[in-house]
């Protein structure tokens, strides 16, 4: 269920191992794609950790904690050699433009956060998958990197940057499209706009789902599948239809939705001066994902930057959901949970209440402090995705809200569903090897070897350093760039 990155690439492992296997797609919108997985509803970033602050917190003693940033850096590698083994194997039809060659930075200010990003840095080099980072507090030098950060700021203030030239900038929903293109070929069904309405377990384990037809020639009519296993990849939707499912393991779970905009230029003089992820430091009270970034972005070939995001506030589950999802999402179970996590964090809703309420004049000096020279003119304002932060029962504690990405799993093994947010699309496959081993873990076994031709370090071995990224990225981009 889902038409996005997730569902994609579980549909892309499953029609490579088990090529028998019958594999329906629903997706509830009219194509793939639409909502969290849409390149200009996310970031794109191709998440390594090379830039991100909050996957390098800081410990009471002021040493750095790495141990996050280097699950999440390999687990991004994994995605990358899985869609090189496509790519070689001609199983990418729409190519490789997906993906493009976008240095990472970090960009800070003030003399902490300096002290700060040294020691983020000095700690990250001496492992090897950050040993090519850099790092400068020299404005020229930085300059070098990315002139927009120093242009016309005031040259006491002190700046620092960490940059990463080998980052990536990923379009998701291309990939993510292109993937499914080549799981139908090989026999999987999609069938869009199809609603899940319900989904029963069956005494003999499997599951009938009901699937209603929102085509305007479909009558709206509904039809029953037989389903030996159900993956519910369907984002903010996902909880709901866990929730239909009755499967013990789904309760106690509610969502937080934060819904977000972007400030996105496509003039060529301002766009030509920029190319990097560059991210800094979140406000005190904001979420993870709302750290300020001046992105790169490289979408159907034609390049953009984007700033943001400016978190907002929505009752929706879904960009293209309905209002009242929060509401419906109330269960008996999860209302201690959601009242503790709204008791807990007041300062979440005060920084909530505050970028609801910010003006144009707001955002755009919220810009400027990235970007000096900064002009409303170049900029306009577009909607990003809706997000829904897993809110989860916890023992003592009544609730937590988690940052992450939550996989729900039946104790049978039959049905799955994955809640949550960033680091999410960048580790999709990752996340998605870690459900067939939950999931099918009498196959575990067999599929190893298969799986380790496709990703060598799953065996513990290294990918071939002579398939450098820059052989994956479409040629063509690189070149209108």
């Amino acid at each position: 269920m889902g038409g996005g990155i997730m569902s994609a690439t579980l549909a892309s492992l499953i029609t490579e191992l088990e090529p028998t296997w019958s594999i329906e797609i629903l997706e509830v919108r009219d194509g793939l794609a639409q909502e969290s997985s849409n390149a200009w509803n996310n970031a794109g970033t191709g998440h390594a950790a090379l830039c991100e602050l909050n996957y390098t917190p800081e410990r009471p003693d002021g040493s750095i904690d790495i141990t996050k940033a280097v699950t999440i850096n390999e687990q991004f590698e994994l995605s990358r050699e899985l869609w090189h083994h496509l790519a070689t194997h001609d199983r990418l039809p729409g190519g490789t433009g997906f993906l493009s060659t976008t240095p990472h930075m970090t960009f800070v200010r003030g003399e902490e956060n300096v002290d700060y990003l040294r020691r983020r840095f000095e700690t990250l080099r001496k492992h090897p998958l950050f040993s090519d980072l850099e790092f400068s507090t020299d404005p020229e030098q930085i300059a070098e990197w990315a002139p927009l950060l120093v242009a016309d700021r005031d040259p006491e203030q002190p700046i620092a940057a960490t940059r990463a030239a080998a980052g990536t900038d990923v379009d998701f929903g291309a990939l993510a499209s292109s993937m499914v293109a080549d799981s139908v070929a090989r026999g999987a069904r999609l069938r869009l706009e199809s609603e899940v309405t319900k989904l029963k377990q069956r005494k003999d384990g499997t599951w009938r789902v009901t699937v209603r037809d929102r085509r305007w020639n479909g009558h709206r009519r509904a039809r029953t599948l037989t389903a030996r296993f159900v993956f519910i990849g369907a984002g903010g939707g996902a909880l709901r239809l866990l929730q239909r499912s009755g499967i013990p393991e789904a309760k106690g779970f509610g969502g937080f939705p934060i819904s977000g905009q972007f400030l996105r230029t496509t003039n060529p003089e301002v766009v030509a001066q920029h190319q990097a992820k560059v991210y800094g430091k979140a406000d005190i009270g904001a979420p993870p994902m709302s750290v300020p970034h001046l992105d790169t972005r490289v979408v159907d070939g034609e390049t953009a930057l984007l700033f943001g995001p400016y978190a907002g506030w929505s009752m929706k589950f879904l960009k293209h959901g309905s209002w009242f999802d929060l509401v419906r999402s109330i269960r008996p179970g999860n209302i201690v949970p959601m009242i503790a996590v709204g008791l807990k964090n007041t300062s979440l809703v005060k920084y909530l209440i505050g970028e609801v309420t910010a003006s144009e004049t707001d955002r755009l000096r919220t810009l400027r402090a990235f970007m000096p020279t900064a002009h409303p003119r170049d900029w306009e304002l577009i909607t990003a995705g809706q997000r829904v932060q897993v809110i989860k029962k916890v023992k003592g504690r009544g609730g937590a809200l988690e940052f992450g990405t939550e996989l729900v799993t039946s104790a049978d093994g039959t049905i799955s569903g994955l809640l949550g947010a960033s680091p999410g699309a960048s580790t999709a496959v990752a996340t998605m090897l870690d459900l067939l081993e939950r999931c099918f873990p009498e196959r575990a076994s067999e599929w190893q070897p298969r799986l380790r031709q496709m990703m060598p370090s799953l065996g513990g071995g290294t990918w071939d350093e002579s398939f450098e990224l820059d052989q994956l990225v479409d040629e063509t981009v690189n070149t209108e760039r």
